[in-house]
């Protein structure tokens, strides 16, 4: 997928890039920019910045020097994590315990990206959600529905790794009403914690979330697509999380039948 920066709304910019599996397939990646009420940057992820990408970052910045904080929110998205710790040395770190782990030289702050202690440091700027009853490291590598969500209050906008997915479906399935898509990650029967309770937990989880942030308009997905509000012809973002809950239904259910 090619680079390229998305301008959410005045202080969000969506950084969408590439990720290739076994070097062939690209499912794509992304971070994304927020200036502040202070006038400086937050990084949500890490994204390895080069060429006429890195110029339009700093373009927008202003330098490195600019960008006060990166915020990695995904246990297994590690891949660019030290070319943004070496691009932004000034920078105050922060990870998920994985992270810290996988990466334990670098110059790490210690609150936990999954941790309230860290949720309380930006609570200012931004509102957090980890989901509930899933696993938010998985013992199986290849599993990789959870991650810490954000949500930006001044723009109102959604960021958020593999846990919630949008995307645009290809133009052929118009014909047939498909246009888009809106889901929980499929790996979510896989990741529900072995023991009672864990289906209602997400179930209440997933609805809180919805109340919470139900005046999000903007959805910026990793792997997939940018749901910006002018391009929203659909269900409001808030509808379309309590949509994918009524999805996902069957493996509660089922999880609860063998769970409790």
């Amino acid at each position: 997928m090619a680079e390229r920066i998305i301008q959410v709304a005045d202080d969000f910019w969506n950084i969408r890039g590439s990720f290739k599996i076994a070097g062939l397939l690209d499912i794509g990646t992304h971070a994304s920019l927020v200036r502040q009420a202070n006038g400086r940057f937050v990084l949500l992820d890490s994204y390895t910045l080069s060429g006429a990408l890195a110029d339009e970052v700093d373009g927008i910045t202003g330098g490195p020097d600019n960008v006060e904080a990166v915020l990695n929110l995904h246990p297994f998205h590690t891949v660019h994590v030290e070319a943004i710790h070496a691009r932004y040395p000034e920078a105050r770190h922060y990870g998920t315990a994985r992270h810290l782990e996988r990466f334990p030289a670098l110059n790490w702050q210690p609150e936990r990206t999954e941790d309230e202690a860290l949720h309380a440091l930006f609570a200012d700027e931004f509102d957090f959600s980890v989901p509930a009853g899933v696993d938010f490291i998985s013992a199986n590598e290849h599993l990789h529905f959870s991650s810490v969500m954000v949500l930006h209050r001044a723009s109102q906008t959604i960021h958020v790794d593999d846990t919630i997915m949008y995307i645009r479906l290809p133009g052929v399935l118009k014909l047939f009403g498909l246009s888009e898509s809106t889901s929980f990650h499929p790996t979510l029967a896989k990741v529900l914690e072995r023991r009672p309770g864990a289906a209602g937990d997400f179930r209440e989880w997933a609805t809180g979330l919805a109340e919470r942030w139900a005046d999000a308009r903007n959805l910026c997905a990793a792997h997939t697509s940018t749901l910006l509000a002018d391009k929203n012809s659909g269900a409001p973002i808030s509808e379309r999380i309590l949509k994918c809950l009524a999805a996902v239904e069957p493996k509660l259910a089922a999880h609860e039948r063998s769970q409790g």
